[in-house]
């Protein structure tokens, strides 16, 4: 799907918390990075999570991606090698708190991320934190998908519909390449009729926005962060891992796709 030069930029976006945006950021990352494929996940969120699930200490987080924001330093410097192939993360550390105020009065506040990025390659993964500030605003007006995080919980549809007229804004006035990647149901438990009417309800009311892939609740996926590894590597065989490779194989999938009906 990608050569080298080519770079595909995915903003990972929910305002709202624990939906598994960073779970899912780390975990594609390294599901696509398995394929081969060069990804650098930016940690855009102060709490710095996916940062430390991928084993970047907060004190060796020198350089990061508010500074790389700010255009204090570029993409090669700003990114830090991983201890897994092809996986590199620009580090987050809570000073990104106060990057909303920092930001706000500077010209082309909104298209910062999208100017840093301009020498990026390969696939760029985007850890958004959980609101529709600034910070994730950069992150969509920088991105040419947007994938969304659905937890599969009795609120998870209350809260969608900001979230996708922001997106629509974003085409509107920055972006007008921006798309949907999908919305992507997590912490689904089969057993569960609660989980089963979110996934029915989700799926009539986006249709094929929503992606096949469906993410279990899996123990596997949550004990993984404390090891600072994704889960396809804390263990492979686990239910989790199988859902982020098949999600990285749908989204390549999609991309190849694309590809077919421009060409015709």
């Amino acid at each position: 799907m990608f050569t080298m030069v080519e770079r595909l930029i995915i903003a990972v976006a929910n305002q709202k918390g624990g939906v598994g945006k960073t779970t899912t950021a780390i975990n594609l990352g390294a599901a696509l990075a398995e394929q081969g494929l060069p990804v650098t996940i930016i940690d855009l969120d102060p709490q710095g999570n996916a940062s430390t699930g991928l084993g970047i200490d907060a004190e060796s987080r020198d350089m990061t991606s508010y500074d790389f924001l700010i255009g204090e330093c570029d993409w090669d410097v700003a990114r830090r090698e991983t201890a897994l192939p092809n996986l590199a993360v620009i580090p987050a550390t809570a000073d990104l708190a106060s990057a909303e105020l920092d930001i706000a009065s500077r010209p082309r506040r909104t298209q910062l991320l999208a100017d840093a990025l301009s020498s990026a390659e390969g696939v760029v993964l985007i850890d958004c934190p959980p609101a529709l500030g600034l910070l994730t605003l950069n992150a969509m007006v920088a991105a040419d998908g947007v994938i969304v995080p659905l937890q599969a919980e009795f609120y998870a549809l209350e809260g969608l519909s900001q979230l996708m007229l922001t997106i629509r804004e974003v085409r509107a006035s920055a972006n007008p390449q921006l798309r949907i990647e999908g919305v992507l149901l997590t912490m689904a438990d089969s057993r569960n009729n609660l989980s089963q009417q979110v996934e029915a309800d989700a799926r009539k009311t986006l249709g094929p926005l929503v992606f096949k892939t469906v993410v279990p609740r899996n123990v596997r996926v949550s004990e993984s962060p404390s090891y600072a590894l994704p889960v396809i590597h804390y263990d492979p065989a686990s239910k989790g891992s199988a859902a982020y490779r098949a999600l990285a194989q749908e989204l390549l999938a999609k991309g190849i796709d694309r590809r077919k009906a421009a060409n015709g």
